[in-house]
């Protein structure tokens, strides 16, 4: 879910959702007032899991029990169908979320440091998208729709470390496009020592096919080449890979551990 759905400080290339070049519209800028509650929010987030999931009641293979199950998410990724740190009153929507004892996952793209470093409630987990090694490579990739992203991303790494929580950065790998200068790509990783990193490619669904081409999709093997490169630079270590989502995770293994004893 997300508390500001299509509105984002970004149009990346890769992204699979509606952007205004797309259908030819323009966003406005929410006002502070129009901003739903917390409280409407979460309560709206569990009345839309319930519909999605309602025809689903009469299917003559239901398992019942997780169909019950399934009407009380346990979990929840704030995340970018929408970049979240727009909404003004995302560390109470945390807390809102938290109170109802679920885990949160706030997934950012780093250009709003100063939304992240007054949260009065770390989420369970934060990512932060880096899908460029330099700033000419974000400049086109990312195609930023504020001035000083590039430093603002930047100022969001420096940050991370500030967290308790496990931070993680993803990168976007798109082929012929962002695959490149691995340095570049490690020093990044670097400044902001996060728990975790996950290489993940382009998958050419969505309005990214307006954009991009099927040859921009790299294969899991190239996923993992790069990830291995990266490991190398960095000294995080290959922790697990999912062939199917071309998705490869990296960590410093003992702080990996020692922060989740259960999840390797």
């Amino acid at each position: 879910m997300t508390p500001a759905v299509v509105n984002c400080t970004m149009r990346c290339v890769f992204c699979w959702r509606v952007q205004p070049d797309d259908v030819g519209v323009q966003w406005n800028e929410v006002k502070m007032e129009l901003w739903d509650n917390p409280e409407f929010i979460v309560e709206e987030c569990f009345r839309a899991q319930q519909k999605i999931l309602s025809g689903y009641k009469v299917h003559k293979l239901l398992d019942k029990t997780k169909y019950i199950e399934a009407q009380s998410p346990k979990h929840v990724a704030i995340s970018l169908a929408g970049e979240p740190t727009l909404y003004p009153r995302l560390g109470d929507l945390v807390q809102e979320f938290h109170k109802r004892e679920m885990t949160t996952f706030i997934v950012s793209n780093g250009t709003s440091p100063e939304a992240l470093k007054k949260l009065d409630e770390e989420p369970t987990q934060l990512y932060v998208s880096v899908c460029a090694p330099d700033e000419e490579t974000f400049r086109h990739v990312c195609r930023p729709q504020i001035p000083g992203a590039w430093n603002k991303l930047n100022k969001t790494l420096e940050l991370l470390k500030s967290f308790k929580c496990p931070t993680v950065i993803r990168l976007t790998l798109v082929k012929q496009k962002n695959m490149k200068n691995v340095e570049k790509y490690a020093k990044l990783i670097e400044k902001a020592n996060p728990t975790y990193v996950e290489p993940k490619g382009f998958v050419f669904v969505g309005l990214s096919r307006l954009r991009l081409s099927f040859d921009n999709m790299p294969t899991h093997n190239e996923v993992r080449e790069f990830a291995e490169k990266i490991s190398e630079l960095t000294g995080y270590r290959l922790l697990d890979e999912s062939l199917e989502s071309r998705v490869v995770l990296l960590s410093r293994l003992e702080k990996a551990i020692k922060l989740h004893p259960h999840s390797l």
